[in-house]
Order: structure tokens, then sequence, then C-alpha cells
């Protein structure tokens, strides 16, 4: 928790349930492997705190509908789920048992706007404002997957879009991309060592 408080002001329910994710991710990631088990003792960190980036790049207004593609076991769907609870969030899996993890987990500390589906991201219904990852592909095959999926009217601070969490050198991957791409450091959010290399793309039209 020192981590979330250091950087981001929380109401006394957000507080509870980041407090309950440690002992719920433990929990389950000993049945049903979801992050490495050498990274779990980093699950603020290297988990949480990296997929509230996108919470220090835009603040989401009410009713705003996200799809977070390759959720795995809730990142960065969860995390930004207590963090604008007025948001609705579908977290879509290829992995059926990464969503149980999902489902119990949002149940037990009560996490009320998420949607947990076992699905491809092609096989998903409707329109979002915003789609979500953390490094599940290439950048040009997973804006081929979700970028029909993006609706075109925007209600949020900046255009509607990707929002991609990945490390390292993206430059060969942006090439050829014909959408309009905002890269930001996450080193500019974070102080943390982890997040020197790590980046935040928006990707919009």
């Amino acid at each position: 928790m020192y981590q979330i408080k250091k950087y981001f002001a929380l109401t006394p329910e957000q507080e509870k349930q980041f407090k309950m994710l440690p002992e719920l991710f433990s929990y389950w990631n000993e049945r049903i492997n979801v992050i490495s088990r050498k990274d779990i003792g980093n699950l603020e960190e290297h988990h949480i705190l990296h997929s509230l980036a996108i919470a220090k790049f835009i603040q989401f207004v009410p009713e705003t509908k996200i799809m977070d593609v390759g959720t795995g076991g809730g990142f960065p769907g969860i995390p930004l789920a207590i963090m604008f609870p007025e948001v609705s969030f579908l977290l879509v899996d290829s992995i059926g048992k990464k969503i149980k993890v999902v489902n119990e987990i949002c149940a037990a500390a009560e996490i009320k706007n998420i949607e947990a589906i076992h699905a491809r991201a092609d096989e998903v219904k409707g329109k979002f404002d915003f789609v979500v990852s953390r490094a599940v592909t290439e950048l040009p095959a997973f804006y081929k997957w979700v970028s029909k999926k993006i609706n075109t009217i925007n209600n949020n601070p900046i255009p509607n879009g990707i929002l991609y969490l990945k490390g390292g050198d993206v430059s060969q991957e942006l090439l050829n991309f014909h959408a309009k791409t905002k890269t930001v450091a996450l080193s500019s959010f974070f102080e943390e060592e982890f997040f020197a290399t790590k980046l935040l793309i928006h990707i919009f039209h």
C-alpha cells in the first residue's frame, strides 16, 4: 500500500480494496498460476502500480467503457477498476482459469464495475472508449485485433483509443503505424527503478 498511497489519494473504500489484493493474489496464485511465483512478492510495484500508470496519464470520466485484453490475473483492469469505480470494465482472456481468478478476486474485494469473460478479443461484441493491455503481443497485431472495437465519439480528456503498457524499445513496432501514437515514459510518473524502461503508448485516430 505504501507505493500506491505515495502516488495516489485514495478513498477509504479504495484503500480497503487495494489492501486486500496481496493476500487474495497470493492465495489464488498458489492454486492457479497467474503471476510468476518469483514475482508475487513484487505485486504492488510490478503489477498494481504498473497498471495504475494509466491513471496517471488520464482520469477517465464516469460511464467510460473499457476493455482489458489479455488481462491474465486482472492487470491492468482490476487496479484501474478500483481507481475508477464509476467506469465499466470488461476483462477478457483466452485462458478460462485466469478469468476464474479474476472473478474470485473481484467477488472477494467487492469490485462491482468489472465483468470478466473467457474469450478472444475478436469474439467480443460492442464498442469501447478505450482498450487497455499489458504487452500481450506486438503492437501492429494487437491494433488489428481491437481497432474496430473503439467508439468514435470522444467524451474523455484524450481521444479514444488503445492504452498499451510495454517495456523497452518500441520504435520498430511503431515504424509503419498509420494511426497516431503518443509514447510516455513511466519514469515521468514513478521514481522506482523498475519503471526506468517502461512505457505507456496511446494509439488513436
